[in-house]
């Protein structure tokens, strides 16, 4: 069984993602100086063109180790806005794991760009060592854990330019998916992942953010009504994948999970965004307390403050910890079916609830979950092996129901919330 084996090899230390090796990438990100968006693409040792090369080959080397499983692609557009009034060619590189199923994916991304105080300064250098080299390593350590197996659901390792000019590289990546016709399970954007000491010296390592919409973006009004009138605030794909990633926190041990009822910071976004936009579960990963005098900074000193996004700020073992809950949720959601389309349930003027749901490819079996509706995690489920039962003495104006597929290897996706 994929998932449990996986669980029990990242909470072994000689199978846990590597300290060291996230550090030497984040080094490395850090040696190109500035990776501003509009930085030079032409020098071989410094800038985003050298950061982005310098990805591919990672990706490159590690497809090579598991004879060609991982392919790299690099796609671009340009983009013309406020922060490139004479436009920018953003690209994205890609690493892409192919699935049994090449049509279905699940997406693990962070964005390599970087930044000082003026974001128009393409030249300045700009470490970007937390913000965003903390998730590109990431990224990388994800595709050399999980390239030692097969999935049954593609996964795209992404590396974003453009973040910091308006979500450029997400965007780019997100209408690529719709073009091509992908079924998106998940999309985890991991952003500013590796640090435990906050602003004003306050230091957090038990636990990691992971920040989910209620109000789904791409709904409509007559959508989002519906919703209301079904309770399903809390319940829609991308706080599933939420509660999915807690939940997976919780057998991993280590690190907790802090569920932000939130899409992202008060006020701020981020590279789920774009995906969001377009109807697709998207979560954001980022650290317990944020340093602003790291974030955004040009290089200086004042007093005893010292400003900028630098390597010696990290903490590297933190980072391990946040990488191990991507790839479990990664290897869950890739071995497991897609989450059933829509789930329909009735039941009014009864105390049974009748629960529908269409076949989904590759599940043995359906887990059907309810709880009642003052509280906010499944309590209870039943496993069936056809799609369709009805739960006696559970009255639906009371209870809240939901349907997940499982695979043969008790893989399971996320739960898709019933309503009318």
């Amino acid at each position: 069984m994929i998932l449990p084996l996986l669980l029990a090899a990242a909470a072994t230390p000689a199978a846990a993602p590597s300290p060291a090796r996230l550090k030497a990438d984040v080094e490395a990100l850090v040696g190109f100086g500035t990776r501003h968006t509009a930085s030079t693409t032409t020098d071989p040792k410094r800038g985003i063109g050298a950061a982005r090369d310098w990805a591919a080959r990672q990706f490159e080397t590690i497809g090579q180790s598991c004879n060609g499983c991982i392919t790299v692609e690099r796609i671009n557009r340009r983009f013309t806005g406020p922060r490139a009034p004479n436009g920018v060619m953003v690209e994205d590189v890609l690493g892409i794991q192919r699935g049994r199923d090449p049509s279905r994916v699940v997406i693990v991304g962070a964005h390599i760009d970087s930044r000082v105080t003026d974001v128009m300064d393409a030249t300045s250098d700009a470490p970007g060592a937390n913000d965003d080299a903390s998730g590109v390593a990431l990224v990388l350590e994800a595709a050399r854990h999980l390239s030692k197996q097969q999935f049954d659901a593609t996964i795209v390792y992404a590396v974003f330019s453009g973040e910091e000019q308006g979500l450029w590289g997400a965007t780019l990546l997100a209408d690529t998916v719709k073009a091509r016709n992908w079924r998106v399970s998940a999309m985890l954007n991991n952003d500013i992942v590796g640090n435990t000491i906050g602003q004003g010296g306050v230091r957090e390592a038990r636990w990691v953010r992971v920040f989910s919409e209620g109000i789904r973006a791409s709904e409509g009004l007559p959508q989002q009504m519906q919703r209301r009138g079904n309770g399903g605030e809390d319940d829609g794909p991308s706080r599933a994948l939420a509660k999915a990633i807690d939940g997976i926190a919780d057998k991993l041990g280590g690190l907790d999970v802090f569920l932000d009822r939130r899409p992202d910071r008060f006020g701020r976004g981020g590279d789920h965004e774009p995906f969001l936009k377009l109807g697709y579960p998207a979560i954001r990963f980022s650290v317990a307390n944020e340093d602003w005098d790291a974030q955004h900074q040009d290089l200086r000193k004042e007093g005893n403050v010292a400003f900028g996004d630098t390597i010696d700020k990290m903490d590297f073992p933190y980072l391990a910890k946040v990488t191990a809950i991507n790839i479990a949720t990664l290897a869950r959601l890739a071995a497991a079916p897609a989450a059933p389309d829509k789930v329909t349930i009735s039941g009014a003027l009864s105390r049974d609830t009748k629960v529908e749901w269409a076949a989904v490819p590759g599940a043995v079996r359906y887990r059907v979950h309810w709880r009642r509706n003052d509280g906010q995690e499944w309590t209870q489920s039943r496993d069936v092996t056809e799609p369709g039962t009805v739960l006696t003495q559970v009255p639906v104006d009371d209870h809240f129901i939901g349907v997940s597929a499982i695979a043969a290897d008790g893989a399971e996706s996320l739960v898709t919330f019933g309503g009318r």
